[in-house]
């Protein structure tokens, strides 16, 4: 027999030592945190506000030199312990009523930015409509790789119970060379205790940010602004939204789509986590029934989201359409009455002689367009607006060839329930991005869509059915395309009454909230000082209506009706009458919880069952095992009488052991219930025996059974005798069972108990066996003494290597990084695993005969995406390192297989380049991969074996070029090492010959296309190729035009509507034909790209595709229901 300490961390107590005659350092808790105090950080500001009027003069400089307290660290619910600016007393709710919304921007200049080194910096405060605000920015990102930004009320710490202030408001990081690149993000948020910051996670990338070419860090400066409005809110701490308006709203993300359909029917009696009609049916049945608001968390779990899926912002109107189309799908029957409600048709015609009908279309909303109409019914006009096919663009008609033709969409029917999709956001070409329409866009309480002698109509409709529909719904985005928050203005019963639902609150407003206020457009703010004569504050209103609903007046009793419980199925209402005495069931427990105490009591079944498959270093999993809620007043011996009548111990062969926690954060039966201590009641057993006021009480029973399973009366206990608990470990099977426990002496020896632990494995008395001491001494591991000749038979030979084993072992899921969303397959590893042992299993996996290949990418805990930069080779140590990210771990790793081992792709710049042919109107892009030393001259003779020259000895040169400006010519000795073309292009050319043989009064100028910005006309956006032309000392712009048109191919049509102009700092300054361009140019224009000829007329190159659904927005993930 050997005893062995083994497995990490195994070490005996004090008054164990003597029995098995080991020991080992104890583990020391964890040094506190000492880290030094951040240094303050001074900032400068500025602030345009109207109203309130600014601060006198001295206060105004006293403010200026505050000096603002960086925290020391990030708590996690989100409040900052922070230094509060003295000032006057908090505006609340309580004590301010604001009118008009005061709107004021705030300028915050932060100087070193690069310097900062703190995680989060705070501005200085600013005050608005009565509040005290300031901006929040994550420097480095909040454990994302973006710059993070939010608004946060500056006194929160010390506001009164129950306080709360809504404002919209916008963001910006200024861009200090090109004012239009300048990025703003707008939303709105109600503040309160539990939510006193609101802003942007992801609000720019840090490579834009910190990159000084961008604009946005100059001189090692970024300005930031603010532009808040308050306005006046409801204290709904004391709000009850049943009482008020008999309705009640939703806590969830997708509250104003369900709100708009509350009434659809649905049938289906699956569970309501796995089927969408059930969760519906569930929704509205808790909607018209229950006191309080409804969690939509069922909901979403029957479209298989899961939390980060839930989380996400969606776009309403197309999670409205893909929830009709999968309902479409599961009611089956009932599919025809929903077609029948909500879907319209309308058919796509052209009409030559006869009406040629060509298609029809079912829609369960249709879209409408908001930019250039006053209203839904230039909308619908627009919708069927004639297109004329003549000319060059003539119909091509089966048997009758080419012919003028009109092309249109006219309506078949129209359905009894109209769902209207605003077009609020679109593609902007100009800007490469998504923006919100806030134009005015008005729509009537009633629609008359037979108008014109139904002039929205085909000839085929049946003109019997009066299409006179009545406003049921107004739904509304409030917010900008980056952020926003969506609520419903309800009429449920159709009469004069709106309700605003607004997630959990439903709240009575009058019909000029509802449908004037939803309009859009500009607002004026009153002015501060009527007699004087000062330009009106105007101030775009970010909240608009987004979707209408309306019904058709002859099917509104149809559509409008009561519904009560008779009209519900008896299965369905009986199940959900279930579910809400459950959930009244728990509540009560809730609230009657402080009365009971939940008693956890642990036998050797649960070790038993639990040790070996869920339990290794520990005993048992308190979490599982059979717990009892008793009365705290219940004396404990009648608790026992309940445990017999549970488990069939009578009480005399109980005996109860209370748990001791230990230093490493295991439990081990500590000492058993004294005589005296059962005469107590439960209450006062949980209080004196937990000393960490947990909410439980957790007991080991121990009981003595015979051979024939029947109760045994318990053994006498001294103050000697130790309880031992025993782990078998058999290393053919690598598998660990609890086989029992046993009181020693503490005095005693190992050999004495040697032939239970025989007679408890079932081992002959002659087997030699080894004992290992694990964790605090009172779990003891065995196993059979392993023979000399089977030492390398088995993957862990012994107790403790089969415990570091357990203890590293981790399963991780690996997927490809082109599909980042699905798991390719899962490997057992250990954490300890090397750089080379894990790429090496992956590699045999994927069938790579040389590892090197392959390359792994780390996993975003926070975004669910692989990280930005892949893992170098070698560039960790173990697997764990991989999997950490800050303070969580992860299971998921993304891999690829390169063609060239790892080592040498690292050793080599891999550049992507744009080459343009001399002659030809080609363009092809070239990925030049080289060793990192290499030269700008080695890149372009690398083009030169790749593509076609106009001629032998043609000369190359290599650009930079971002936002179709030229901003670079590289030197052919540039080394390539630094050079980035993440957010420039690279573009490869031939040299002109022109341009080689520069008479000494030429200029080489830069020609760029731009065309006017559509929002604001003194702003110009560049567009197309750009590129450098040679111009003589007194050449006219008419020579330069005919230069231009002959290089660019350009139409004689088209190019007699181009304007030529001197562009300097993006303000065009226009030249006349006989004008001398040279004159205003500098000789060498290389770098001066700021000063060009600029083109100007329309873009018509063909633009890049986007997503099918454009009105979504950029924020927002395309919305999938997977059941």
């Amino acid at each position: 027999m050997t005893t062995r300490r083994g497995g990490r961390g195994f070490m005996a107590c004090d008054h164990k030592r003597q029995f098995l005659k080991a020991g080992g350092p104890h583990i020391a808790a964890g040094d506190r945190d000492s880290s030094p105090r951040l240094p303050r950080r001074r900032v400068r500001a500025a602030m345009t506000t109207s109203p309130p009027p600014p601060p006198p003069a001295e206060q105004q400089q006293q403010q200026e030199e505050e000096e603002v307290l960086v925290p020391r660290q990030e708590l996690p619910n989100g409040t900052q312990p922070m230094e509060v600016v003295p000032s006057e007393p908090a505006a609340t709710v309580e004590n301010q009523q604001i009118e008009d919304p005061p709107i004021s921007r705030f300028t915050w200049t932060i100087e070193n930015l690069s310097r900062v080194s703190t995680k989060k910096l705070y501005s200085e405060i600013f005050v608005v409509g009565g509040y005290k605000w300031r901006i929040l920015i994550f420097p480095r990102g909040n454990n994302v790789e973006y710059l993070s930004m939010y608004l946060d009320v500056a006194d929160s710490a010390v506001l009164p119970y129950g306080w709360t202030r809504y404002a919209q408001f916008s963001l910006s990081v200024v861009n200090q060379m090109h004012n239009k690149f300048t990025i703003r993000k707008e939303t709105q948020h109600q503040f309160s205790a539990r939510e006193s910051d609101w802003g942007f996670t992801s609000f720019m990338p840090l490579g834009d940010l910190y990159n000084p070419s961008r604009g946005y860090l100059v001189n090692d400066t970024c300005i930031v602004e603010a532009e808040v409005a308050v306005c006046k809110v409801v204290d709904y701490w004391s709000y009850d939204s049943k009482k008020e308006t008999g309705y009640v709203g939703l806590k969830n993300q997708v509250d104003s789509a369900c709100q708009a359909v509350y009434h659809m029917p649905t049938t289906e009696n699956d569970m309501p986590s796995g089927s969408i009609p059930l969760a519906l049916q569930s929704l509205f049945y808790k909607l018209q029934y229950n006191d309080s608001s409804v969690s939509t968390k069922e909901l979403t779990k029957s479209f298989g989201w899961d939390m980060h899926d839930s989380f996400m912002q969606h776009d309403v109107q197309e999670l409205n359409r893909v929830l009709s189309e999968k309902l479409e799908d599961k009611m089956k029957k009932g599919i025809l009455l929903w077609q029948v409600i909500v879907l319209s048709h309308h058919g796509h015609y052209v009409q030559t002689c006869p009406f040629d009908l060509i298609g029809v279309h079912s829609n369960a909303d249709l879209q409408l367009d908001v930019k250039g109409c006053q209203d839904v019914y230039a909308s619908f006009d627009k919708y069927v607006e004639v297109e004329r096919l003549e000319g060059d663009n003539k119909y091509h008609a089966e048997q009758y060839g080419l012919q003028d033709a009109k092309k249109g969409v006219l309506f078949i029917d129209f359905p009894p329930v109209l769902q209207l999709q605003l077009k609020r956001f679109e593609y902007d070409f100009m800007r490469d991005t998504m923006v919100k329409i806030n134009d005015r866009y008005e729509f009537p309480i009633q629609l008359d869509l037979d108008r014109d002698d139904g002039k929205y109509l085909s000839p085929d409709a049946d003109r019997n059915v009066r299409n006179l529909y009545t406003l049921h719904s107004v739904l509304v985005h409030s917010g900008g395309v980056h952020g926003g928050h969506y609520y419903a203005f309800i009429r449920p019963t159709l009469s004069d009454q709106w309700f605003k639902f607004d997630d959990e609150r439903v709240t009575k407003e009058d019909a000029k909230r509802a449908l004037e206020e939803q309009y859009g457009g500009e607002e004026e703010l009153p002015q501060t000082n009527p007699g004087l004569n000062n330009t009106p504050f105007k101030f775009t209103k970010y909240s608009n209506a987004y979707m209408l609903v309306y019904i058709r007046e002859s099917d509104k009793d149809k559509i409008i009706c009561n519904v009560d419980e008779k009209d519900i199925a008896e299965h369905l209402r009986i199940r959900l009458e279930k579910d809400r005495e459950e959930k009244e069931r728990r509540k009560k427990e809730k609230a009657e919880a402080h009365l009971y105490t939940i008693i956890k009591v642990a036998r050797d079944d649960d070790l038993t069952t639990q040790i070996g498959k869920d339990i290794y270093f520990d005993l048992v999993d308190h979490d599982k095992v059979p717990s009892f809620r008793i009365q705290k007043q219940m004396p404990f011996t009648q608790f026992k009488e309940e445990v017999a009548k549970e488990f069939g111990i009578p009480t005399q062969f109980q005996r109860f052991w209370l748990w001791a926690k230990r230093q490493n954060h295991t439990y081990r039966p500590n000492r058993p219930l004294t005589p005296q201590e059962e005469t107590h009641t439960v209450g006062q057993l949980k209080e004196a025996a937990n000393k960490a006021h947990n909410a439980e009480l957790k007991l080991f029973l121990e009981v003595e059974l015979g051979l024939d399973l029947k109760p045994l009366p318990l053994p006498d206990k001294t103050r000697e005798d130790i309880l031992l608990f025993f782990k078998f470990y058999d290393p053919e099977k690598e598998q660990l069972r609890y086989v029992g426990r046993l009181f020693v002496k503490a005095s005693g020896k190992p050999q004495d108990i040697l032939p239970k632990l025989r007679k408890m494995a079932g081992f002959s008395q002659d087997e030699e066996i080894e004992l290992y001491e694990l964790e605090d001494g009172d779990i003891v591991c065995f196993q059979k003494s392993p023979k000399p000749d089977t030492a390398d038979q088995y993957r862990y030979p012994d107790v403790p290597s089969f415990l570091v084993y357990i203890r590293n072992r981790q399963v991780v899921h690996f997927r490809s990084l082109e599909k980042p969303k699905e798991d390719d397959f899962c490997l057992e590893m250990s954490k300890a695993f090397t750089y080379d042992e894990v790429v090496e299993k992956v590699a045999q996996k994927l069938g790579v005969d040389d590892p090197t290949k392959i390359r792994l990418t780390s996993h975003n805990c926070y975004s669910q995406q692989p990280k930005p930069q892949p893992i170098k080779y070698r560039g960790v140590e173990r697997l764990l390192d991989m999997l950490i990210h800050y303070n969580q771990t992860s299971d998921i790793l993304y891999y690829e297989v390169l063609d060239i081992p790892l080592p040498e792709l690292q050793a080599l710049k891999t550049l992507k380049v744009t080459y343009h042919h001399g002659t030809k109107d080609e363009v092809s892009v070239h990925s030049i991969r080289l060793p990192k030393n290499s030269t700008v001259g080695d890149v372009l003779n690398d083009i030169k074996s790749k593509v076609e020259l106009s001629h032998p000895n043609a000369e190359l040169r290599l650009l930079e070029v971002f936002y179709h400006k030229i901003y670079k010519i590289f030197a052919p000795n540039e080394k390539i090492e630094n050079i980035n073309d993440q957010y420039w292009t690279l573009r490869a050319e031939e040299v002109p010959e022109e341009e080689k043989n520069l008479g000494p009064f030429d200029r080489l100028i830069h020609v760029y296309h731009f065309t006017k910005d559509t929002q604001n006309q003194t702003q110009v956006q560049n567009f197309g190729e750009p590129f450098f032309m040679v111009i003589r000392e007194d050449e006219t712009l008419s020579s330069i035009k005919e230069r231009i048109q002959k290089k660019l191919k350009v139409p004689d049509e088209d190019f007699s509507k181009w304007k030529f102009a001197y562009i300097s700092l993006g303000r065009p300054d226009y030249f006349e034909d006989s004008d001398t361009v040279a004159s205003r140019f500098q000789r060498n224009m290389y770098g001066a790209w700021e000063q060009y000829l600029g083109l100007e007329h329309p873009d018509t190159a063909p633009r890049k595709t986007h997503n099918a659904n454009q009105n979504r927005h950029s924020f927002e993930r395309p919305v999938k229901i997977y059941n």
